[in-house]
């Protein structure tokens, strides 16, 4: 059985105010490239519905149809009827989920890669050769020192979790 978070419930509904507006139609589902992709196993509806009734635990600790799916394309925000702004809620979810530890680790691996080479995948000697040979221009990226400061602001480094050796 869940236990309702009021706390975090309202400062859902707090940062968001137009979640109150939500009538669950479904077209944020329905349009979803990733809940199309996964076959519905990514759920924004369901994620809406649980912030609703402050099921933040489902959310959050059981990472039930897991927020971190969310490609932040704003499709759902394009076509929701009510107007509510899924994603800035789905962006505090995630928020709330880094701060308790609940983070897949293949977005820490990404953080990591971004705190220190500027993209979460950096780019091979032979990619670069390749578009260097087929007189492709080369790849500007933000400068990695802005993109480092930005991370030490926020105090990425210290919130994640312990390397396990």
């Amino acid at each position: 059985m869940s236990v309702i978070n009021f706390k975090l419930r309202n400062e859902v509904l707090k940062h968001n105010a137009s979640l109150s507006y939500c009538y669950q139609c479904s077209t944020c589902s329905g349009a979803c490239p990733v809940a199309l992709e996964t076959q519905g196993k990514y759920n924004p509806r369901k994620i809406i519905e649980m912030a609703i009734l402050g099921f933040i635990d489902k959310i959050i600790e059981e990472q039930q149809s897991s927020v971190w799916l969310c490609s932040t394309c704003q499709t759902c925000v394009e076509l929701c009827p009510q107007n509510v702004e899924l994603t800035e809620i789905f962006i505090l979810i995630k928020n709330r989920s880094f701060d308790a530890g609940k983070v897949p680790e293949a977005f820490i691996s990404q953080g990591k890669a971004i705190l220190e080479n500027g993209i979460a995948i950096p780019y091979s000697r032979a990619t670069n050769s390749r578009r260097e040979s087929m007189n492709l221009p080369e790849i500007k990226t933000a400068p990695v020192e802005e993109i480092q400061k930005i991370m030490r602001e926020t105090k990425f480094e210290e919130k994640i979790p312990e390397e396990k050796t």
